[in-house]
Protein backbone atom coordinates (compact mmCIF):
# COMPACT_ATOMS: atom_id res chain seq x y z
CA UNK A 1 0.00 0.00 0.00
CA UNK A 2 1.26 3.57 -1.04
CA UNK A 3 0.52 6.64 1.55
CA UNK A 4 0.28 9.82 0.25
CA UNK A 5 2.54 12.53 1.05
CA UNK A 6 1.97 14.21 4.24
CA UNK A 7 -0.50 11.66 5.85
CA UNK A 8 1.47 8.97 7.96
CA UNK A 9 2.52 12.32 9.77
CA UNK A 10 -0.67 12.54 11.23
CA UNK A 11 -0.39 8.95 13.54
CA UNK A 12 -1.16 9.87 16.55
CA UNK A 13 -1.32 13.41 16.23
CA UNK A 14 -5.44 14.04 17.08
CA UNK A 15 -7.91 15.48 14.64
CA UNK A 16 -9.86 18.59 16.01
CA UNK A 17 -12.90 18.73 16.89
CA UNK A 18 -14.27 19.68 13.59
CA UNK A 19 -17.21 18.05 11.69
CA UNK A 20 -16.30 15.31 9.22
CA UNK A 21 -17.01 15.42 5.27
CA UNK A 22 -16.62 11.71 5.92
CA UNK A 23 -18.09 9.31 8.29
CA UNK A 24 -16.52 5.63 7.93
CA UNK A 25 -19.20 2.51 10.31
CA UNK A 26 -17.83 -0.32 11.33
CA UNK A 27 -20.36 -2.81 10.01
CA UNK A 28 -20.58 -6.07 12.44
CA UNK A 29 -22.13 -5.05 15.72
CA UNK A 30 -22.22 -1.44 14.96
CA UNK A 31 -24.22 -1.49 12.12
CA UNK A 32 -25.76 -5.30 12.25
CA UNK A 33 -26.94 -7.59 15.07
CA UNK A 34 -24.38 -10.25 15.51
CA UNK A 35 -25.86 -11.80 18.84
CA UNK A 36 -28.68 -12.53 15.71
CA UNK A 37 -26.41 -15.73 15.21
CA UNK A 38 -27.30 -17.29 18.00
CA UNK A 39 -30.25 -18.99 16.45
CA UNK A 40 -27.73 -20.52 13.87
CA UNK A 41 -25.83 -22.12 16.61
CA UNK A 42 -29.54 -23.79 18.17
CA UNK A 43 -29.61 -24.58 14.78
CA UNK A 44 -26.28 -26.27 14.52
CA UNK A 45 -26.86 -28.27 17.75
CA UNK A 46 -24.84 -25.82 19.97
CA UNK A 47 -25.52 -23.30 22.97
CA UNK A 48 -26.54 -19.74 21.53
CA UNK A 49 -24.53 -18.34 23.99
CA UNK A 50 -21.17 -19.22 21.97
CA UNK A 51 -21.85 -17.03 19.45
CA UNK A 52 -20.35 -13.98 21.70
CA UNK A 53 -17.18 -16.17 22.33
CA UNK A 54 -16.96 -17.02 18.49
CA UNK A 55 -17.34 -14.10 17.30
CA UNK A 56 -14.63 -12.22 20.06
CA UNK A 57 -12.29 -15.35 18.85
CA UNK A 58 -12.45 -14.27 15.25
CA UNK A 59 -11.53 -10.59 15.90
CA UNK A 60 -8.66 -11.68 18.34
CA UNK A 61 -7.04 -13.69 15.96
CA UNK A 62 -7.59 -11.67 12.99
CA UNK A 63 -5.74 -9.25 15.17
CA UNK A 64 -3.03 -11.66 16.33
CA UNK A 65 -2.70 -12.73 12.17
CA UNK A 66 -2.14 -9.17 11.86
CA UNK A 67 0.72 -8.47 14.48
CA UNK A 68 2.46 -11.47 13.16
CA UNK A 69 2.91 -10.17 9.85
CA UNK A 70 0.52 -13.13 8.50
CA UNK A 71 -3.43 -12.31 7.77
CA UNK A 72 -5.55 -15.03 6.68
CA UNK A 73 -8.89 -13.69 5.30
CA UNK A 74 -12.13 -13.20 7.59
CA UNK A 75 -13.80 -16.12 6.56
CA UNK A 76 -10.85 -18.66 7.63
CA UNK A 77 -10.17 -16.70 10.73
CA UNK A 78 -13.42 -17.25 11.50
CA UNK A 79 -14.13 -20.88 10.02
CA UNK A 80 -11.14 -21.81 12.49
CA UNK A 81 -12.30 -20.10 15.19
CA UNK A 82 -15.74 -21.22 14.72
CA UNK A 83 -14.34 -25.14 15.44
CA UNK A 84 -12.75 -24.03 18.42
CA UNK A 85 -15.16 -22.51 19.81
CA UNK A 86 -17.17 -25.70 19.49
CA UNK A 87 -14.64 -28.08 20.02
CA UNK A 88 -14.23 -29.14 17.01
CA UNK A 89 -17.62 -31.24 17.02
CA UNK A 90 -19.28 -29.09 13.54
CA UNK A 91 -19.40 -30.60 10.48
CA UNK A 92 -18.24 -28.59 7.08
CA UNK A 93 -21.85 -28.25 6.50
CA UNK A 94 -23.17 -26.91 9.93
CA UNK A 95 -19.57 -24.74 10.05
CA UNK A 96 -20.98 -23.33 6.94
CA UNK A 97 -24.45 -23.17 8.34
CA UNK A 98 -22.71 -20.71 11.33
CA UNK A 99 -21.06 -18.83 9.16
CA UNK A 100 -23.84 -17.82 5.90
CA UNK A 101 -25.41 -15.94 8.87
CA UNK A 102 -23.53 -13.13 8.48
CA UNK A 103 -24.94 -12.31 5.43
CA UNK A 104 -28.67 -12.45 7.13
CA UNK A 105 -27.63 -10.30 10.21
CA UNK A 106 -30.44 -7.79 10.99
CA UNK A 107 -30.21 -4.18 11.85
CA UNK A 108 -29.71 -2.24 15.59
CA UNK A 109 -32.50 0.22 15.33
CA UNK A 110 -30.24 3.17 15.83
CA UNK A 111 -28.57 2.50 12.59
CA UNK A 112 -31.53 4.00 9.72
CA UNK A 113 -32.25 6.99 11.76
CA UNK A 114 -27.92 7.99 11.98
CA UNK A 115 -28.03 7.48 7.94
CA UNK A 116 -30.69 9.44 7.38
CA UNK A 117 -29.46 12.39 9.78
CA UNK A 118 -26.45 12.33 7.46
CA UNK A 119 -27.98 12.19 4.59
CA UNK A 120 -29.94 15.48 5.61
CA UNK A 121 -26.52 16.99 5.82
CA UNK A 122 -25.18 15.75 3.00
CA UNK A 123 -22.44 13.97 4.43
CA UNK A 124 -21.22 10.95 2.61
CA UNK A 125 -21.39 7.47 4.95
CA UNK A 126 -19.07 4.45 4.37
CA UNK A 127 -18.93 0.75 5.24
CA UNK A 128 -16.18 -0.05 6.66
CA UNK A 129 -15.45 -3.64 7.74
CA UNK A 130 -13.42 -6.81 7.66
CA UNK A 131 -14.11 -9.56 6.03
CA UNK A 132 -15.27 -9.87 1.89
CA UNK A 133 -16.89 -6.58 1.12
CA UNK A 134 -19.67 -8.99 -1.10
CA UNK A 135 -20.36 -10.47 2.06
CA UNK A 136 -20.76 -7.18 3.84
CA UNK A 137 -22.83 -5.85 1.15
CA UNK A 138 -25.11 -8.46 1.01
CA UNK A 139 -25.84 -8.17 4.52
CA UNK A 140 -26.70 -4.33 4.81
CA UNK A 141 -28.69 -5.01 1.26
CA UNK A 142 -31.07 -7.33 3.27
CA UNK A 143 -30.83 -5.23 6.38
CA UNK A 144 -32.26 -2.21 3.85
CA UNK A 145 -29.08 0.03 4.48
CA UNK A 146 -26.89 0.20 1.71
CA UNK A 147 -29.07 2.47 0.07
CA UNK A 148 -27.91 5.04 2.25
CA UNK A 149 -24.14 4.10 1.66
CA UNK A 150 -21.90 5.34 -0.78
CA UNK A 151 -19.66 2.65 -0.93
CA UNK A 152 -18.33 -0.63 1.25
CA UNK A 153 -14.62 -0.99 2.14
CA UNK A 154 -12.66 -3.82 3.84
CA UNK A 155 -9.66 -4.39 5.43
CA UNK A 156 -8.97 -7.19 3.52
CA UNK A 157 -7.87 -5.63 0.65
CA UNK A 158 -4.67 -4.97 2.08
CA UNK A 159 -4.80 -8.06 3.96
CA UNK A 160 -5.09 -6.91 7.77
CA UNK A 161 -7.64 -6.45 10.31
CA UNK A 162 -8.23 -3.17 12.46
CA UNK A 163 -7.06 -1.34 13.91
CA UNK A 164 -3.30 -0.71 13.10
CA UNK A 165 -3.08 2.78 11.83
CA UNK A 166 -2.40 1.84 8.22
CA UNK A 167 -6.17 0.32 7.38
CA UNK A 168 -7.46 3.93 8.38
CA UNK A 169 -5.33 5.94 6.60
CA UNK A 170 -6.47 3.35 3.35
CA UNK A 171 -9.83 3.76 4.17
CA UNK A 172 -9.02 7.88 4.25
CA UNK A 173 -7.29 7.29 0.75
CA UNK A 174 -10.50 5.48 -0.61
CA UNK A 175 -12.46 8.78 0.10
CA UNK A 176 -10.46 11.08 -0.75
CA UNK A 177 -10.15 13.07 2.19
CA UNK A 178 -7.51 13.59 4.74
CA UNK A 179 -7.48 11.66 7.94
CA UNK A 180 -8.91 15.15 10.00
CA UNK A 181 -11.99 14.92 8.01
CA UNK A 182 -13.14 11.53 8.10
CA UNK A 183 -14.62 10.09 10.96
CA UNK A 184 -14.79 6.79 12.47
CA UNK A 185 -17.92 5.05 13.96
CA UNK A 186 -18.38 2.33 16.12
CA UNK A 187 -19.35 0.84 18.89
CA UNK A 188 -15.90 -0.74 19.76
CA UNK A 189 -13.75 1.37 22.02
CA UNK A 190 -10.15 -0.38 20.59
CA UNK A 191 -11.96 0.62 16.74
CA UNK A 192 -12.28 4.08 17.62
CA UNK A 193 -9.19 4.48 19.64
CA UNK A 194 -7.18 3.02 16.83
CA UNK A 195 -8.84 5.33 14.27
CA UNK A 196 -8.07 8.29 16.54
CA UNK A 197 -4.34 7.58 16.96
CA UNK A 198 -4.32 7.01 12.87
CA UNK A 199 -5.50 10.69 13.33
CA UNK A 200 -9.53 10.25 12.37
CA UNK A 201 -12.26 11.50 14.16
CA UNK A 202 -14.05 9.06 16.39
CA UNK A 203 -16.91 8.19 17.19
CA UNK A 204 -17.70 6.10 20.22
CA UNK A 205 -21.54 4.23 20.48
CA UNK A 206 -21.67 2.77 24.41
CA UNK A 207 -24.35 0.76 23.89
CA UNK A 208 -21.97 -2.41 23.78
CA UNK A 209 -19.53 -1.55 26.27
CA UNK A 210 -21.63 0.72 28.36
CA UNK A 211 -19.37 3.57 29.14
CA UNK A 212 -15.83 5.15 27.24
CA UNK A 213 -13.28 2.82 28.69
CA UNK A 214 -10.12 4.88 30.79
CA UNK A 215 -7.12 3.17 28.68
CA UNK A 216 -8.60 3.87 24.89
CA UNK A 217 -7.94 7.59 23.56
CA UNK A 218 -10.67 10.18 24.19
CA UNK A 219 -13.28 9.91 21.11
CA UNK A 220 -14.27 13.05 19.64
CA UNK A 221 -18.17 12.38 20.89
CA UNK A 222 -19.39 9.31 22.40
CA UNK A 223 -23.07 8.60 23.29
CA UNK A 224 -24.99 5.49 23.72
CA UNK A 225 -26.88 5.66 20.34
CA UNK A 226 -25.54 5.56 17.08
CA UNK A 227 -27.94 8.24 15.75
CA UNK A 228 -27.19 10.66 18.53
CA UNK A 229 -23.35 10.30 18.28
CA UNK A 230 -24.06 11.13 14.55
CA UNK A 231 -25.88 14.06 15.70
CA UNK A 232 -23.15 15.54 17.61
CA UNK A 233 -20.57 14.95 14.91
CA UNK A 234 -22.65 16.78 12.23
CA UNK A 235 -23.24 19.38 15.14
CA UNK A 236 -19.10 19.75 15.58
CA UNK A 237 -17.47 23.02 14.17
CA UNK A 238 -17.36 23.54 10.75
Amino acid sequence: MTITPGVATTVGRRAPDRRPRAVLFDVFETMLRVDALRSRFIDVGRPEHEWELFFTRTLRDGMAHTLAGSVRPFGEVARAALRTTVGHTLSDEAVEHVIAGFRELPPHPDVEPALMALARARIPAYAFTHGTEQVACDALDKAGLRTYLRDTFSAERIASFKPPARVYLWACQQVELPPEKVALVAVHSWDVHGAVRAGLIGGLATRLEGRVPDVVERPHVAAERLDTVVERLIALPV
